[in-house]
Parts: C-alpha cells; structure tokens; sequence
C-alpha cells in the first residue's frame, strides 16, 4: 500500500516551511518516528518524523523549496499492509513526535514542545488516483512569482514542473506564451541573476524567519499604542566595578559584560513598577499582572533577530544572568535554541549599542508592555559636584504600550533603572 505523508500544521497557524536538509532518499527503509526532513518554519527549526513503517517511495521538494501546510512531503510504501489492515493503517493516529531546534523571534512563541504529537486524520492519507479540480491560486516559488512579475507572465498560463505542480524559476524561463506576441520591450527584457555584482536587481527569497519578523513587527505596531522615553546615565561607578570583576568571571568561563546590571536592575525596578510586567487583555476587560519576571533578550544572528528568555531572573545573582546571556546567545548564533528557551518572556532588552546606536525607538515584544534599548556607552562633559568632568554615558530608549502604562509611571520605572545603574551597590543590596 502506498501511503502520502502531508507536511503537517505543527501549531499556531502554520502555514508553510522551508526545506533545509533531507534525511532520506528514495528506495530507502524507515521506520515511525525516524527524522524525515528538516523544515524551517516561522517559528522552528524542526525534524519531521516518519509517522509509518515503510520504504520512501517519493519525496516532494528539493532543498530551499517552500511546502504549504497539507502538500505531499513523502511517499512511503508499506509493504505486507492490505485490504482492511491498510485502511486501518492509514487511519491510525501520527504519534511520532517532533524535536525542536528552535529559531523563534520576536514575541512571546507559545508553540507545542518536545512532546508533542502530529495530528491523526488530516497529515496522511492513502494515495487515490487525483482529482482534477481548478486551483484558487497557482502554487509557485517566491522567485518564481518575482520573475513572472518582472518579465510580465501570468504565472497562471505557467505549466508548473515542481512538487504538485508548483512554477519554479526555471519553469519562468522557459515559459512561452502562444497566444500573445511580446513587446519590443518583453523581447529584449531578461531576467537577471542574482550570482555576480553590478546588476541592477538582485532577487532573494524571504527566510521563514525574516517573514515571521515582518508578520510581529506589524502586529505589535497595529495593537499596541508605542510610547518612547529617552534618558541618559552616567555609569563610572558601574564601568569601575565591571573592571574589578571582569577577569573573576573570566576564570569562570563567563565574559562579564554590562548587559547583566542592566538586566539586574530592570527586574528591581519592575518589582516596583508591575505595570511594565504585564499585558493588557481586552477580550476579557481586565489586566494580566505577571508575578515573574522572564527578561527576553534580543540577540542579532546572521539568519535575523531571535529573542531568548531568561527565566526567573530575580531568583539569578549577576553571574547567573551572565552565564545565561552567553549560553542563549552561543545557542541563537548556532540556531540551536529550543522552544522553551523561546517563550514566556515578560520584558524585553535589546542592546543594540554593541553595534553602535545611541538611541532608538524599539518595538514592542507584544503582547508585552514595553522594551529597552540600550544604546553605546559614550564619553562626554557631565557636572558632577560642580565642576565639569569627562564622564561615561549610558543612553536608554524605553518603549511601552500607552494602553497599559501612562507617561509619569513609564518614568518613574526609568528613574528607578537610572538610580541603579549609577549606584550598583544599591541593586545588590536589595
């Protein structure tokens, strides 16, 4: 019996993934929860599980290619299944589960974990002779869709060669309209590829998780009303502080940057503050007060920006937090991190000063109610016990969603967060 195994909907909407690596090739043996394919998808790096004994009869999909929710992934023959055994079969539930490696961004990703099991009726089906039925819309590579745009095709005349008859770039270029002569323009126009420099255009297809950046950096702009405070602190004191340390905490295999005060202090000033700890729920008028503190941290990568979470970091002493900040950050740029490592997060940082901002305007981690820029710690002429001195300058940038929190408490959770930082002894002492 020959059994059709659809890219399944792993949760929270999925829609569609990327193909990064297959495990398995045609004529090969596998076995129920055996790793199919890598798939990356908006929210995961994820294995796809075998749901069936068999032997792979077909894949779908070459490396790069993008796969929507309930395509053909795999075609597995199950051999010494028939009659009512393989209906049965066919209907049995998926149990296999799925492992995550995840590369969430972001926002809070509330998504299945470790455990989690694939649906039963709709990810397989035994095959059937196919049904001819119109399509809604073409199904086609983002390349593909591009070109046909560029050179200007209607990319449904396009006969497409690709898993379930998806258009692929390649099948742009050879396409030939019959009915419609060109334009001079359209005979002398080409597609140019993206491979050497001086072109004019170069095309890239969007990653899953620069899609899914757009998707939360939209939705946060939408439903949360942004307010931003700008402030500035003079850190000495702190910067002294990190000097006498830093080489204790190099014995310990940990870089002690400044991250982990800043981290520190804003859990102390949200103790203070609540209403930066917690989110606004309209559905059901009322407010969500968060009793922990889960400080997310925005880490750059080369794929796009993830943001881990450090959990429970009042419970953690400065070295804690800054063991934490190393282990997340090795993990985001090896795209390592898993899901648990993704969510519940209650307040967000971003340090975008280790690359040289001074100020910004951050969005918010929605559905949290606010975020903090860091930005580069400058030099410049301060007053300090009347005189002028060359002092150390911190910039901050908080944002917050007016909604849940007004003008004067936005702050007085700054001041609070200043008073710490220019006087670290105190934070520790509390």
């Amino acid at each position: 019996m020959r059994y059709i195994f659809n890219f399944p909907d792993i949760g929270e909407g999925l829609e569609e993934g990327t193909i990064l690596e297959w495990y398995v090739t045609k004529g090969q043996a596998v076995k129920s929860g055996q790793a199919l394919v890598r798939m990356e998808t908006d929210k995961v790096v994820t294995d796809i599980p075998s749901p069936k004994n068999g032997t792979i009869a077909a894949t779908f999909g070459n490396v790069g290619e993008i796969v929507h929710v309930g395509s053909p992934l795999v075609e597995i023959e199950m051999e010494g299944v028939f009659g009512a055994e393989a209906v049965a079969e066919a209907q049995a539930p998926v149990t296999a589960p799925i492992e995550e490696e995840g590369a969430a961004v972001v926002g809070t990703m509330e998504l299945a974990g470790k455990n989690a099991l694939l649906a039963a009726s709709d990810e397989g089906s035994s095959k059937q002779e196919p049904e001819t039925k119109p399509l809604r819309k073409v199904l086609a590579t983002p390349l593909a869709r591009a070109m046909a745009r560029d050179l200007n095709i209607d990319i449904n005349q396009v006969t497409g060669t690709g898993p379930s008859g998806r258009v692929t770039k390649t099948d742009i270029e050879t396409y030939h309209p019959t009915k419609k002569s060109t334009t001079p323009v359209e005979q002398h126009e080409t597609y140019q590829q993206p491979s050497s420099a001086g072109e004019s255009i170069t095309y890239e297809p969007l990653t899953q998780i620069r899609k899914a950046i757009a998707k939360n950096m939209i939705n946060s702009k939408l439903n949360a009303a942004h307010m931003s405070v700008f402030e500035e602190v003079e850190i000495s004191n702190l910067m002294s502080i990190r000097e006498r340390y830093k080489t204790i905490y190099t014995d310990k295999n940990t870089k002690l940057t400044y991250l982990p005060f800043i981290v520190k202090a804003t859990v102390n000033a949200l103790k203070q503050h609540r209403q930066l700890n917690a989110q606004i729920d309209l559905e059901n008028d009322r407010m969500i007060y968060k009793n922990y503190y889960n400080i997310a941290i925005a880490i750059d990568t080369p794929e796009g920006l993830v943001v881990p979470v450090i959990k429970d970091a009042d419970r953690l002493s400065i070295l804690e937090i800054a063991q934490k900040i190393t282990a997340l950050s090795d993990k985001a740029k090896a795209r390592k991190l898993t899901l648990e490592e993704m969510k519940d997060g209650t307040f967000t940082l971003t340090n975008y000063g280790s690359i040289g901002g001074i100020y910004a305007t951050p969005v918010i981690n929605y559905p949290q109610a606010g975020i903090l820029g860091i930005g580069r710690i400058v030099q410049k002429p301060i007053v300090k016990n009347d005189q002028i001195v060359v002092g150390n300058v911190l910039p901050l940038s908080l944002s917050v969603d007016h909604r849940i929190v007004d003008g004067g408490e936005a702050s007085r959770f700054m001041n609070c967060i200043l008073e710490y930082l220019s006087d670290p002894v105190m934070m520790m002492m509390e």
